[in-house]
């Protein structure tokens, strides 16, 4: 994320018989190059060559030589987040980073007064009171950074609020039978009512392409074969959500459509890179030029030419790099909440890692939040990932870095 460049001085008068003019070109670097470094150090991103030649360009700027004028220098502004980072210990800061299934009210609180966790999931085993009686908002009011209250509410098969009056066709059939103007009222109906149960955060829609028949783990999820069908329904989708405060989560990043299986039960190989940059890749590519407020899902896909034979996407750096950096399938750089896609109960990750194994090694790899299916062994997560950060394997830094984007997803920062 950037900062505002620093501000600096026009070249005034030189007055006989002073030296200030030198002294102010030193204030001017000194100035410069701290806020740099501010920028460098909120960001993914090395410092780029257009930022070293604006530090170049101002160090040859000579500042103001009235005594005066050193009363009226700006302060550097503060890293984004650098106040609310201060506040937070180490582990406090990591346990933004996890967001867990509850199963009621009762593990819902435990959790979070135990460890001040990020955020919770609501599933299908989830008794729905927690919602119903207000117990989510409250919770989520009690603490000093609100949480993520996070659902799958996509519509079709996948309707965790249903019995609560929130449900929707299947994308497939929203597709067939609306337009997407009408696809972003609906979901913007929705969405109000997520939002009154105290809901922030639904993981939806998918912006998988994909022919499978409807039954099948993506299948009528998809809105269409077409790419661009895709991108207008999922982008129409996602505004609906945003314009009723619910953050959307495109899902599986880079495109589970054409996977060989299901990832709940076992490894699942896509296409190679090369052939998904027509097709799956084509909605992420054009959603993420304008992302707003949204989150990508990394879905456990094996992605021959990016993510080696045996390494999820969910897991690996080069798929999340390139999340992040946009290369590689020529789009722009994400900067938003990446969130990895069940960590505990499907198979692709569960047959090689454990919980407290496929946590660090997904934040590792640049995920801000990993997501798994219960409150058991949240302890044990954060033990895991403090000691990643005192052995080195995990920089405090980047921590933060993804610290920061959850505060913003949570309107806790609103710096750019």
């Amino acid at each position: 994320m950037r900062l505002r460049s620093p501000e600096f001085y026009r070249r005034p008068s030189r007055r006989r018989g002073t030296n200030l003019p030198r002294l102010g070109r030193t204030v001017a670097v000194l100035v410069a190059t701290v806020g740099l470094f501010a920028t460098a150090a909120c960001s993914d991103a090395p410092v780029d060559n257009a930022a070293s030649s604006s530090l170049s360009a101002s160090a040859s700027t000579p500042a103001p030589n009235s005594a005066a004028s050193s009363s009226s220098v700006a302060p550097v502004p503060l890293a984004c987040g650098a106040k609310q980072l201060k506040e937070l210990t180490l582990r406090q800061k990591l346990a933004q980073l996890l967001v867990v299934g509850v199963q009621n009210t009762a593990d819902a609180q435990q959790v979070v007064k135990r460890e001040h966790i990020g955020g919770v999931f609501v599933g299908s085993w989830t008794d729905l009171a927690f919602l119903k009686d207000g117990s989510a908002k409250k919770l989520s009011q009690s603490q000093k950074i609100p949480l993520m209250v996070t659902v799958d509410q996509e519509g079709g098969r996948v309707s965790r609020l249903k019995s609560l009056g929130i449900d929707l066709p299947s994308a497939r059939q929203m597709a067939k039978d609306n337009t997407p103007e009408q696809v972003r009222a609906l979901a913007k109906e929705a969405g109000k009512k997520m939002a009154d149960l105290g809901i922030t955060v639904d993981f939806a829609p998918s912006a998988d392409v994909s022919d499978q028949p409807d039954d099948t783990v993506i299948g009528d999820r998809s809105f269409s074969n077409d790419p661009d069908t895709v991108t207008a329904y999922a982008g129409a989708f996602a505004q609906g959500l945003a314009d009723a405060g619910i953050m959307p989560v495109y899902k599986h990043f880079p495109g589970h459509g054409h996977g060989s299986g299901d990832s709940h039960t076992g490894a699942v190989t896509t296409p190679p890179l090369a052939q998904m940059q027509n097709t799956d890749l084509v909605p992420f590519r054009n959603l993420l030029k304008d992302p707003g407020t949204a989150g990508v899902m990394v879905g456990h896909l094996i992605v021959p030419g990016l993510t080696g034979p045996s390494t999820p996407a969910s897991i690996s750096p080069a798929a999340i790099g390139m999340l992040r950096s946009g290369k590689k399938y020529n789009a722009p750089a994400f900067n938003g909440v990446v969130f990895t896609d069940d960590l505990s109960g499907m198979q692709a990750i569960t047959d090689k890692y454990t919980i407290e194994q496929a946590v660090l090694k997904a934040i590792i790899a640049g995920s801000d939040i990993g997501l798994w299916l219960t409150t058991d062994r949240v302890t044990s997560v954060l033990d895991s990932l403090e000691k990643a950060v005192s052995t080195g394997r995990l920089s405090e830094k980047r921590v933060d870095r993804s610290v920061v984007r959850i505060l913003k997803a949570k309107g806790v920062v609103d710096c750019a």
